[in-house]
């Protein structure tokens, strides 16, 4: 009964892993919003989700698997540096002018299904884009100190 509850209990945290890593694709742009049908980006929401997934690793230290440790770090790993990409892919791109007004950085190159991102950052007020850059910057010494 104990190692049924415990192979329940597994499969239960690697859904969950599993839901906040989907997620982050899906924010990422890199897979297609099931509800919506298509690639949208949103580099903010990818950041809630791998800052959940850090927390996750960092709270659980000690009591998981080798092998759950070792699935949470890789999945971390390919989100960030997917998520580094997508950063520089949204800084070297020219905005689109022809975006309606409320995309939110979502607009979507036709042939490539990637977003600039630009647009979003040109609208925001200089505070938001500050706490933006302090977000990265942030991310980027937490990638530094962990490798």
């Amino acid at each position: 009964m104990a190692e049924e509850q415990m192979k329940k209990e597994d499969q239960l945290f690697i859904h969950l892993v599993n839901t906040f890593v989907q997620s982050a694709w899906i924010s990422l742009g890199k897979v297609k919003n099931p509800v919506s049908d298509t690639l949208e980006r949103n580099l903010e929401q990818a950041t809630y989700y791998i800052d959940l997934l850090d927390m996750l690793q960092t709270k659980m230290k000690g009591n998981l698997s080798e092998w759950e440790e070792q699935y949470i770090i890789h999945s971390l790993s390919e989100l960030k540096l997917n998520f580094i990409d997508e950063q520089k892919k949204g800084s070297e791109e020219p905005t689109d002018a022809g975006a309606p007004e409320g995309s939110e950085g979502a607009a979507q190159d036709d042939e490539s299904g990637e977003g600039s991102g630009t647009e979003d950052l040109k609208k925001r007020p200089k505070l938001k884009r500050r706490r933006s850059l302090r977000k990265r910057q942030s991310l980027k010494k937490r990638r530094k100190t962990k490798i």
